[in-house]
């Protein structure tokens, strides 16, 4: 008896065929086959996000976010173990505009990370404003407590200016008694017009209401 043929693409010659493309246009259909087959499909996106064209590396992106929530817990891994800081950055973006709770905890840390360079001063801000949308998707005390207190600091204490910007409105989107009191020390200490106007304009609405 003859033994059957599988139609299934092989994923490790699509995947070959997208690292080795200087032509994105060929291949970004094969990105959406890579992501019919999640359970393998997934690692081989998250191994693309290094590739070196941005439109395979955004299409990539779009395809992670359209699979949550499977996607989450290995971009959370990808994360951990990568060690390309551009990589780490595009990971992060996803999980912010995911806002699936599980990346709660990463991006606390992220938020927190000592700043060597322009990138990771990049992802702070993107971790800093994902976490507002996450504290209200979940209701476990626990993680939101965190993300509030680790926002507080980055409005009260951190030297990035940017930074303190993007917890001022995750703060604002959080909206508890404690970030509203925390917006109100901040209008009061803060020095950078920018960053205060735009604390002004989050309380005053909220005052009149």
């Amino acid at each position: 008896m003859d033994t059957p043929i599988s139609d299934a693409p092989n994923l490790d010659e699509i995947l070959k065929q997208i690292q080795e493309t200087t032509i994105p246009a060929t291949v970004l259909p094969l990105i959406s086959v890579l992501a019919q087959h999640s359970t393998e499909g997934i690692p081989a996106l998250l191994e693309l996000l290094q590739h070196h064209h941005p439109a395979i590396v955004s299409a990539v992106a779009t395809q992670l976010e359209q699979l949550a929530p499977t996607s989450v817990e290995p971009l959370i891994a990808g994360f951990h173990t990568c060690t390309d800081q551009l990589v780490q950055a595009q990971i992060v973006c996803i999980l912010a505009r995911i806002a699936d709770p599980q990346a709660l905890d990463l991006l606390v840390e992220v938020v927190g990370v000592e700043v060597a360079n322009h990138c990771q001063g990049n992802v702070r801000r993107v971790a800093a404003r994902g976490l507002g949308p996450m504290v209200n998707a979940t209701t476990v005390s626990g993680l939101r407590q965190r993300a509030i207190e680790r926002l507080t600091w980055a409005l009260l204490h951190a030297e990035d200016w940017a930074l303190r910007y993007a917890a001022a409105l995750s703060l604002a989107e959080i909206a508890t008694s404690e970030a509203q009191m925390t917006l109100h020390q901040a209008l009061k200490q803060e020095a950078d017009p920018v960053v205060k106007a735009r604390i002004q304009a989050i309380v005053q609405p909220a005052e009149a209401a």
